[in-house]
């Protein structure tokens, strides 16, 4: 006497692609709160096509020229004294003036900054 197979049952895939979409929730909300905000009254720079990525913490330009660090008034020298091996990032507000940028990450690539990046807000256009 043959015997047929018994026909499996196929498993749905709803529950596997439901556990991914909720991991993938828990970690942006995760990562979402990670980083500091930023400082309310700041304007960032717009600029277009451009890959970068947020930091937790960087140097903020303010449109009159001073510098702060999370939330305390800065200068390059004091900064640099105490994160002299790091990269540093600076957040400017739209309307510094550009002169007053180029000497300010002049000033610490001169005091010893591996590398100086801006840090902008990506335009949707």
């Amino acid at each position: 006497m043959i015997r047929h197979p018994t026909p499996r049952r196929k498993r749905d895939s709803t529950i596997t692609l439901i556990n991914v979409v909720f991991l993938m929730l828990i970690f942006f909300l995760i990562t979402g709160t990670i980083a500091p905000p930023l400082d309310s009254s700041l304007e960032l720079v717009e600029t277009s096509e451009l890959s970068g990525r947020e930091p937790p913490d960087a140097l903020v330009l303010h449109q009159d020229g001073s510098l702060s660090f999370r939330g305390a008034p800065t200068t390059p020298e004091v900064y640099m004294a105490s994160h002299a091996a790091e990269p540093v990032r600076i957040v400017p507000d739209r309307a510094v003036a550009g002169s007053r940028l180029i000497e300010v990450t002049g000033a610490l690539r001169r005091l010893g900054a591996p590398s100086v990046f801006l840090v902008t807000l990506r335009s949707l256009e």
